[in-house]
């Protein structure tokens, strides 16, 4: 798919509303109904993600070497679910945080050599967006907000992964986390040289972004709640089951 063609910008287009939307009803009119919303959303992101292998296998290009479920976004959708369902906090910071870096770059720089009306097309930016849409959600509808140390705690685990998926490569011949060569399409890893050292470069860059959304977060916490405590999320965050609060 050509990047910021007519479908990608509908892509993008969805994503944004999708989120503003989202976001403005949790915030304006907060009750009982978020929790199953969340939940629904969950599952709407389940189907794009496990949909995608369905799809690989009825086409007959599922195979151990390319489509094994150790690429990040397979992690940030996994992840996403969870922490919608459960809202434990410990999830949401891993999905919000991913989101708002990893999926984020992947639906402005897709690596999709598929186009609409593909079932691909629709699976990739179901569970890309849907990442997107509900980490924004759990933090600006739920207010459930990073701790401290949330950046480091996070690059750990993303490494962590990498280390797993580079596992994978080595007995599959496979290249999950482009570990062992580029995107074939646009991508951000393509400017930022050759392999190996563009393994290098992602990682710092992906420190760096993660600082960067950190500090964003911050700033829009701070003037969207000046009167919030800090580190409210550690002192009454709402819990499965229990009633949500919200300011006015």
């Amino acid at each position: 798919m050509r990047q910021f063609s007519d479908q990608h910008l509908a892509a993008l287009a969805v994503m944004v509303l999708g989120g503003v939307l989202c976001v403005a009803a949790a915030r304006r009119h907060p009750g009982r109904w978020l929790v199953p919303f969340a939940r629904l959303l969950a599952l709407v992101i389940f189907v794009g993600w496990a949909g995608e292998y369905v799809a690989d296998v009825v086409q007959g290009i599922w195979s151990v070497r390319y489509t094994l479920p150790l690429q990040l976004t397979d992690a940030i959708s996994i992840t996403t679910i969870l922490a919608l369902w459960t809202r434990r906090v410990a999830l949401v910071e891993l999905a919000y945080l991913w989101a708002f870096t990893a999926s984020l770059q992947a639906v402005l720089t897709p690596d999709l050599a598929w186009a609409f009306p593909s079932v691909f097309y629709f699976t990739y930016f179901i569970y890309h967006i849907g990442a997107i849409v509900g980490a924004g959600l759990l933090v600006y509808g739920f207010r459930i907000y990073p701790r401290a140390g949330a950046v480091l705690r996070v690059y750990g685990v993303t490494l962590a992964f990498t280390v797993i998926a580079g596992a994978a490569d080595l007995l599959t011949g496979g290249n999950y986390m482009y570990l062992r060569e580029k995107p074939a399409h646009a991508s951000l890893v393509s400017v930022l040289g050759p392999w190996p050292w563009y393994i290098v470069s992602t990682a710092a860059l992906g420190f760096v972004l993660l600082l960067a959304v950190a500090a964003l977060t911050s700033a829009i916490r701070a003037w969207a709640e000046p009167d919030a405590p800090p580190r409210e999320q550690q002192h009454g965050l709402p819990q499965p089951g229990a009633p949500l609060r919200f300011r006015s």
